[in-house]
């Protein structure tokens, strides 16, 4: 496990990007049915296994780095934040345009940025390894203001064309993926707040893995590995496995965490829970003691947002009213790879 006590930035602007095109679960069953002659979905197994309903798709001609350009434009609009003003920019994404160069390049470009860039990868964990980087160079006095920004575009990878049962269940992460774009802004903190209440700012950062279990869910197209496979350009899981390899991982850094800050998951408006489906949602939040009334429910109507999945619940739990200015929130990332971090922020 690796932790930092933090405190020295804090998020001045968050926003989301969601590409205006819709999927149901109902048109994802109808469409594998299109493309695989001889093959049919049990009717209605998608939706009952996941709990999606719909989830977003981005155009044709847009790319990871549009979702992720747009939700940070959205957030200098917001901060009336010029481009000067922007010191680096961190491209936080399981997706990326290409290899090379480091997509952060493509979002500065499309934002028109002259700061340094760079990419941080880890699966859905990605926003908060970007988090961890941004709030660390910010702590060092590096940098002041730091824009962190995901692009996540898995539709690219879903296999549609299916031969058999068994290819099916492999490519079902496919069909629960959802496409968008989220950014936050983070500023050095204020440690000295002009009244009574606690300074807002990143409390306590914590991640821990279990790497042996890398290959029970993969995309890996693109690397040295498989630099040509098609077949590799889908995404591959072994759903038991990685049950398996989540529950091998336990929640004591989570625990830990809390015991170290001195709070319990009563302290908090609200626990953001990365969601691959709405039923294991249930059993992890049940599994880490998380009262059930804290979550932000987002899978069932988003779909499963790799690393935009926490922001997007931030952001729905602020516009809704559920937290604000002073409000302790929690970042709960999982990841395949396998991984699991912890964000604790004061708003």
């Amino acid at each position: 496990m690796q932790t930092a006590l933090s405190g020295h930035s804090r998020i001045s602007g968050l926003e989301v990007y969601l590409p205006p095109a819709r999927l149901e679960t109902a048109a994802v069953e109808r469409r594998i049915a299109e493309s695989s002659p001889g093959f049919r979905v049990p009717k209605g197994l998608i939706g009952r296994v996941t709990g999606i309903r719909s989830r977003s798709v981005m155009a044709d001609a847009e790319q990871a780095s549009d979702l992720a350009a747009n939700a940070a434009a959205k957030v200098m609009a917001e901060c009336g934040l010029q481009a000067p003003e922007v010191d680096l920019l961190i491209f936080a994404s399981a997706s990326q345009d290409m290899v090379e160069p480091a997509t952060g390049h493509m979002v500065a470009a499309k934002l028109g940025l002259a700061c340094p860039v760079m990419d941080v990868k880890n699966a859905c964990n990605s926003f908060l390894n970007g988090l961890e980087v941004a709030d660390s160079l910010i702590a060092t006095g590096r940098y002041a203001r730091v824009l962190v920004a995901t692009g996540e575009s898995p539709s690219r990878a879903v296999r549609w064309k299916v031969p058999d049962f068994e290819t099916f269940a492999s490519s079902f992460p496919g069909y629960t993926m959802s496409d968008g774009g989220a950014a936050v802004l983070l500023e050095a903190a204020d440690r000295e707040p002009p009244g009574p209440e606690e300074a807002a700012g990143i409390l306590s950062l914590a991640f821990t893995a279990r790497s042996s279990h890398w290959s029970v869910g993969t995309l890996s197209a693109g690397g040295s590995a498989f630099p040509r496979d098609p077949e590799a350009s889908y995404f591959s899981m072994d759903g038991e496995k990685l049950k398996d390899a989540f529950l091998d991982l336990g929640c004591e850094v989570l625990d830990q965490t809390l015991e170290r800050l001195d709070l319990s998951w009563t302290d908090f408006a609200v626990v953001c829970v990365h969601q691959v489906s709405a039923p294991y949602r249930a059993i992890f939040a049940e599994r880490a003691g998380v009262p059930s009334e804290l979550l932000v429910p987002s899978v069932e109507d988003f779909g499963n947002l790799a690393s935009v999945s926490l922001p997007l619940q931030l952001k729905l739990a602020m516009d809704s009213g559920r937290c604000g200015p002073g409000d302790l929130v929690a970042l709960v990332g999982l990841a395949g790879g396998v991984s699991l971090g912890m964000a604790v922020v004061r708003l």
